[in-house]
């Protein structure tokens, strides 16, 4: 199968093919519930794949399929590991495999922080820095600096993120996923609560990554965010399981 880049003459970093997702809600008679079938794309370095289409269609599924939260019903979502160079498949459920991806390869801006209860909001910024061998202090002053750049107060560096309101949160949650070098990053409607200026922020942090070489996955709702940052958007409908109800 041949896939659509912008980026023709690179290796793609994550491919999807054949892909089909459902739930089945064993509380009510065991329905089952398609959501997805037939996903089938390519991402390469230096690009932001928008994935698009109307709520409910399956976007947020996806993401989570390609972190490895969410196990497929068929296909593949085989991954690039900067460590040896290989193509595994993350969607065979081996969870060492997942994990050893996400600490290598993936990153993930989810739409609401999880962290630790009462760690600080430095530590929880840098605490994939920390899981990576990086010295508490080296890392500590790179947090603070991502922290800074999204303008949060450093009164509250030493407080836990579950004080905050939703928009410092998702600014703390922001600067924990961009801090790393991860060759792949996950991103759902990361500015879907920030003001116009963190927006802009954020839009600026994007570019630099895909400037860097990462290839970026992710979901905008907003629309002007989405104009800047995506070289590609490809619609979700094609692959809904639900588009003939």
């Amino acid at each position: 199968m041949t896939f659509p880049s912008l980026n023709p003459d690179h290796q793609p970093l994550l491919v999807a093919d054949g892909v089909a997702k459902s739930f089945t809600m064993h509380l009510r008679g065991s329905i089952r519930l398609p959501v997805v079938e037939n996903v089938a794309f390519a991402l390469h370095p230096g690009e932001c794949v928008v994935l698009g289409g109307p709520s409910g269609v399956g976007k947020s599924s996806i993401l989570r399929m390609v972190y490895g939260n969410y196990a497929l019903d068929r296909g593949s979502i085989r991954v690039r590991d900067p460590q040896d160079g290989a193509m595994h498949d993350l969607g065979a459920g081996d969870p060492r495999l997942v994990l050893g991806l996400r600490e290598r390869a993936i990153a993930y801006v989810s739409q609401f922080l999880r962290a630790v209860p009462r760690a600080s909001a430095l530590d929880v910024v840098a605490e994939p820095l920390r899981r990576r061998g990086v010295a508490r202090e080296e890392a500590q002053e790179r947090a603070s600096a991502m922290l800074r750049r999204l303008n949060l107060s450093h009164d509250m560096f030493d407080l836990p993120p579950a004080t905050f309101s939703g928009g410092e949160k998702q600014r703390v949650n922001i600067a924990r996923g961009f801090l790393t070098d991860h060759p792949i990053l996950l991103l759902d409607e990361p500015t879907a609560s920030l003001d116009a200026a963190n927006r802009d922020v954020v839009v600026g942090m994007i570019r630099e990554k895909l400037d860097a070489g990462t290839a970026i996955l992710g979901i905008f709702h907003d629309e002007p965010v989405r104009a800047a940052v995506a070289t590609r958007i490809l619609d979700i409908s094609s692959f809904s399981a639900r588009k003939a109800a």
